[in-house]
């Protein structure tokens, strides 16, 4: 009989500290997440306030690929470089990830909204990315697209220990409030400002007008370090799940739980069919505050037993988040 491999499964979100999100978790009902921490041991936990820039998804994922970093400086764009050939396997270089947004300007303060809301086709990133590119080469960042639109990779020694917040972290706050800091940080806000003044002539805005959807109006940095050494992924490398993201950021509560739901009609529920198979899985809950990674180390009829009694409530559990 065919062995099953073993499987990861990671979840951003899992726990969600906003009003609506909170207020939707007294009624949610999660069975087969409930089985499956029944039988699952936890076996790591990650706890930090929610004012670390890097948010303990990113830290759990981080951790799980071999990758050591100080909060802020998870050189994730480094890593994605390195994967797609931009760079050598040898390169020490700083880069960052180079995320074009849509400032919200209020009457007290800017606000950054979600880049994966403003629709931005691959023909207006590759316009905006080559009217940006002088302004950061005067700066010595060097711009490469990457595979997703609106979202391009900087090389830059400046970016080597430059902490930078997650946008999941800094979507809806004020970006003063996570802005980069220090004397290196200050040309990336003068280079803000004039990407400011730039994007707002150009004809790509215009455009979106038309159609109805958010200027693009400003770019955010994150993802910045440098990737030193050897990676070594811990077996197996986890999947990560989007699905409660959306939901989470706008703080719908109605819809967390809906995607949650789903969550656990799904991707749990096959997670808890390969445990059953005898599959080793694992299992990593994600929130504002911590991360933890359930494990099995223990089968058997004593496990079984101790299942039907220790019947752990998901809610407690994602509230702990």
């Amino acid at each position: 009989m065919a062995e099953h491999p073993p499987r990861h499964l990671l979840i951003p979100f899992a726990g969600r500290g906003s009003p609506a999100c909170r207020a939707a978790l007294s009624a949610l009902k999660l069975p087969n997440l409930e089985s499956l921490l029944s039988r699952l041991s936890l076996a790591d936990t990650d706890t930090q306030d929610e004012s670390t820039r890097s948010p303990p998804h990113e830290r759990a994922l981080a951790k799980a690929l071999g990758i050591s970093a100080t909060d802020g400086c998870i050189p994730w764009a480094a890593l994605e470089a390195r994967h797609t050939g931009l760079a050598a396997s040898g390169d020490t270089e700083g880069w960052g990830v180079v995320t074009l947004c849509n400032w919200q300007v209020g009457i007290d303060d800017v606000a950054l909204g979600d880049p994966a809301a403003i629709e931005i086709d691959a023909n207006e990133s590759a316009a905006l990315l080559e009217v940006a590119r002088p302004f950061f080469e005067e700066d010595g960042i060097a711009l490469h697209a990457s595979p997703t639109p609106g979202r391009w990779l900087a090389r830059a020694r400046i970016f080597d220990g430059l902490a930078t917040a997650s946008i999941d972290r800094a979507v809806g706050w004020p970006i003063s409030q996570w802005s980069p800091l220090g004397d290196s940080a200050r040309s990336l806000r003068r280079l803000q400002n004039e990407m400011q003044m730039l994007l707002y002539t150009q004809r790509v805005n215009d455009d979106r007008a038309a159609r109805g959807v958010p200027p693009i109006n400003s770019f955010w940095l994150s993802g910045t370090g440098a990737l030193k050494g050897v990676v070594t992924p811990a077996a197996p490398a986890p999947t990560v799940s989007d699905a409660l993201r959306v939901a989470a950021l706008r703080d719908d509560g109605v819809g967390w739980a809906e995607a949650w739901q789903a969550l656990d009609a799904g991707e749990i529920a096959s997670l808890l069919a390969d445990y059953t198979r005898g599959a080793d899985v694992a299992l990593t809950l994600c929130g504002d505050r911590a991360a933890q990674r359930y494990t099995v180390q223990q089968r058997g009829l004593a496990r079984w037993a101790k299942s039907l009694f220790d019947r752990t409530r998901a809610a407690a559990v994602l509230e702990s988040l």
